[in-house]
């Protein structure tokens, strides 16, 4: 069990003491280096374990840099901004087991937890391992315990452990962002933890 002190050290709530020790434990996320990366990369994720929702709620601007070739032009584009669902419902549409725009599975099965979990095959996979109807109960992925188990789960399907014992960060921002954005925070957090977790 990590101590309420310990995660006051590292800026998280309480509340996430009993969901990060179930997820270490369930995903087999034993020593302090993977623990580490694995608060550092989901910190950076979750605005520091506060923001366990996608906010698709784009300005024209940026849903036209981000997303423009969803949409036939401009106007679409000035159409669905700062409309989340309608946008989910859009770019996530016949993807990752999702069925088309109609159906609303873009955001029913829109990024929640610690690392976003996306998409209707996700959502169902993540749940027969944490033994619970994720497709049903969506919502509940943006609850504490959920949101850390379901971020276990691609932690574990990724093969993060590896890179973390490795200290490769590049690789392992790679493997959960598909990018290095915010690759110096991400490292950062991560010493942070391990200095925290000893």
């Amino acid at each position: 069990m990590i101590s309420a002190e310990k995660l006051h050290a590292l800026g998280i709530g309480v509340e996430w003491q009993e969901p990060l020790t179930t997820t270490f434990t369930a995903f087999s996320i034993n020593d302090n280096k993977q623990q580490a990366a694995f608060i550092g990369q989901c910190a950076h994720e979750s605005n520091h374990f506060k923001a366990l929702q996608e906010n698709l709620n784009y300005r024209p601007e940026t849903l036209s840099k981000l997303f423009g070739r969803h949409f036939k032009d401009a106007e679409e584009i000035q159409k669905y901004a700062h409309h989340p669902e309608m946008i989910a419902n859009r770019i996530y549409q016949k993807r990752m087991g999702n069925r088309d725009e109609a159906s609303g599975d873009g955001w029913r099965f829109h990024g929640r937890g610690l690392i976003q979990l996306t998409g209707h095959d996700n959502y169902w996979h993540c749940g027969q391992i944490v033994q619970k109807d994720l497709v049903k109960e969506p919502d509940l992925v943006a609850t504490p315990m959920y949101a850390a188990l379901s971020a276990g789960w691609f932690w574990s399907t990724h093969g993060c452990n590896a890179f973390a014992e490795k200290e490769d960060w590049v690789g392992l921002t790679k493997r959960i962002n598909g990018g290095t954005i915010g690759l110096d925070d991400r490292i950062s957090l991560t010493k942070h933890a391990l200095s925290v977790l000893g």
